[in-house]
């Protein structure tokens, strides 16, 4: 298996990666990069070498201000920079001699779960989507999470930073997981505690636990269910956790329902998290059958 590190320009941004090519080539390619804050580090080898394994090219790279990639300001999340940034590496995948421009596939886990829905609905260059275990709506997620009695607190908090940053005070910070599910936190359910802290030790000692403030007020805007009737004709496969409470699994299967065909709904055992490790294999195998089907010659 041949992998070598990679870089390319996002209009300014220099994101960075890994290419892993295939043992034939021209081949299609996949496009992958992580969710809410984490890094590439974070088990997303492990889905590559996989999707490699079945004879495809695979691009992996780190979201811009995390990781290895550059931008600023540092550990923010702009769902819509991360967009570009996914439009942005179907570009370059698609200069690189190994892969067939025509055939590219695109994946994403949690929040870049929703990205690839938006990416596959808005760029027809995408001639396959896999979305696991999706965030669909960042409205209906917070009342989700959020007792509906705290959501004005938050309000509160984001107007403050919000006036903060008009003065030129740098950006409030928030951590991502909190061992206490009541305490501030952007992701604020026990099992994303357990799976950031001990994955973040063990395989990325590069992840921060803390992202920016206002990186929580978007995730609170953004609703890429919106976007789910125009994927079609690109091929859609939904990956649904049936123990999923951090990105609940019955939003996601609602929302399968705005999809057109062709498409294909698939649900995991056990919860969110469970898809990187024990779960792993239940969630690898369908995606990369589905991009063996659809992207073949």
């Amino acid at each position: 298996m041949a992998r070598r590190d990679i870089e390319f320009n996002a209009e300014g941004v220099i994101l960075r990666g890994w290419f892993y090519a295939a043992e034939a080539s021209p081949a299609p390619a996949v496009v992958m990069a992580h969710g809410f804050s984490a890094v590439k580090e974070m088990y997303l080898d492990s889905f590559a070498e996989v999707f490699n394994g079945a004879g495809l090219n695979v691009l992996v790279f780190d979201n811009r201000n995390f990781g290895a990639s550059e931008g600023e300001p540092r550990l923010e999340i702009d769902p819509w920079a991360q967009v570009r940034d996914y439009r942005h590496a179907i570009t370059y995948a698609g200069t690189l001699p190994e892969v067939d421009a025509a055939r590219i596939g695109i994946w994403g886990s949690s929040y870049s779960g929703g990205h690839v829905l938006v990416v596959a609905a808005i760029d027809r260059r995408v001639k396959a989507v896999v979305s696991q275990v999706p965030l669909v709506s960042g409205h209906d997620n917070l009342r989700a999470l959020v007792r509906s009695d705290f959501i004005a607190g938050f309000r509160e908090m984001f107007d403050a930073d919000r006036r903060a940053r008009f003065e030129g005070k740098p950006p409030a910070m928030v951590p991502v997981v909190d061992e206490d599910p009541l305490a501030a936190s952007a992701l604020p359910t026990a099992d994303s505690w357990q799976w950031f802290t001990e994955t973040g030790k063990t395989r990325a000692p590069s992840w921060r636990n803390e992202v920016t403030l206002r990186s929580v007020e978007m995730f609170t805007e953004y609703e890429p269910v919106s976007y789910l009737p125009y994927i079609s004709p690109a091929p859609l496969l939904l990956l649904v956790a049936a123990g999923d409470h951090l990105v609940p699994s019955e939003l996601a299967i609602a929302a399968y329902d705005k999809a057109h065909q062709p498409k294909q709904l698939v649900i995991l055992p056990g919860g969110h998290f469970d898809a990187y490790i024990k779960g792993f294999e239940a969630a690898s195998g369908p995606a990369r059958d589905w991009f063996a089907q659809h992207l073949a010659p």
